[in-house]
């Protein structure tokens, strides 16, 4: 672990409509513990995309010691998205405000909110990589096919109400309507040509809710993990899901999975697709992986959770 340089000064980049917007009760409380702590904080309101973007154009990196990102996987993601677009190689510490906040679960940041503070406020630091979707950068997971507009499709009061559960009943939902879509998945190694229903590129473990919907992902082995759900009978779907929420389903024929450090997606079929929870780009799609391109606060061992 490389020792945080003493620098006094934090920004913090929220987003106060997160999850069902209590964070931003919790904001003064915050930046009170950052200040007890001896730091100088900037603060950056998530009102459009592009303002952390121009905020992180424009600072002295040098006079900062760390970047707290306070909201869902999308918030994480445009923080992110700044920081490698300007060459920004400050650590980032997470606060889980969303309703899936599935970044942070990998990591294992606590729930109360103390405990988070005095992660993002330690010294330890893990290396994650950083995905990569054409000119787009993704933190957890890029997703396509029938099931990829869950997310957006699901109320945002049910959401707030029922949490990741919300999820699992819109996917349920969904199911009547599907159709297979043929796609050509082509790797450094082998060409793959499949009729699937819906697939993941996987940088960490857990997506939508499903918290093990990628259960061999390791964020700082700079490989992808690929997971397609194959063209199958309807029955097998309330098995297949039952495997999916006990991570038991990459070995189940119905779904072929693989890790690769490179993959382009084609079809001729218009196939949805969606990048940490918001919508994503259209095909042909081509993957790639920043080794371990982040370091980000967490708790335990200073080797982080994979290593």
């Amino acid at each position: 672990m490389e020792q945080i340089k003493e620098r006094r000064q934090l920004l913090l980049y929220y987003n106060p409509y997160s999850g069902s917007g209590v964070f931003q009760n919790k904001l003064d409380y915050i930046i009170e513990r950052f200040q007890e702590a001896g730091y100088q904080v900037m603060p950056v309101r998530a009102a459009r995309g592009m303002i952390i973007d121009e905020v992180l154009g424009t600072i002295d990196q040098d006079k900062f010691s760390r970047i707290v990102a306070a909201g869902g996987d999308g918030t994480i993601n445009l923080c992110v998205r700044a920081m490698v677009k300007h060459d920004i190689h400050l650590p980032l510490g997470i606060l889980p405000a969303g309703t899936a906040n599935d970044f942070a679960y990998y990591f294992e940041i606590p729930e109360e909110l103390d405990d988070q503070l005095d992660v993002v406020l330690g010294d330890r630091t893990t290396k994650v990589d950083v995905g990569k979707v054409n000119d787009r950068i993704f933190i957890n997971v890029c997703a396509m096919g029938a099931l990829v507009d869950v997310s957006q499709k699901t109320d945002p009061n049910l959401k707030n109400a029922l949490g990741t559960l919300a999820y699992y009943l819109r996917a349920l939902g969904e199911l009547p309507q599907l159709h297979p879509i043929v796609v050509k998945l082509t790797t450094p190694d082998e060409v793959y040509l499949e009729q699937i229903y819906f697939m993941v590129v996987m940088n960490g473990e857990s997506a939508g809710g499903f918290r093990r919907l990628s259960p061999q992902s390791s964020m700082n082995d700079g490989k992808l993990d690929v997971i397609a759900f194959r063209k199958m009978p309807v029955v097998e779907f309330g098995p297949l899901l039952f495997e999916v929420l006990n991570g038991r389903h990459p070995e189940n024929k119905n779904v072929l999975y693989f890790q690769t450090e490179e993959l382009t997606i084609e079809s001729d079929w218009d196939m949805n697709t969606d990048i940490d929870g918001e919508h994503g780009e259209k095909l042909p799609l081509h993957f790639s992986i920043l080794n371990q391109r982040l370091d980000v606060f967490a708790p335990g061992s200073e080797e982080g959770k994979n290593d």
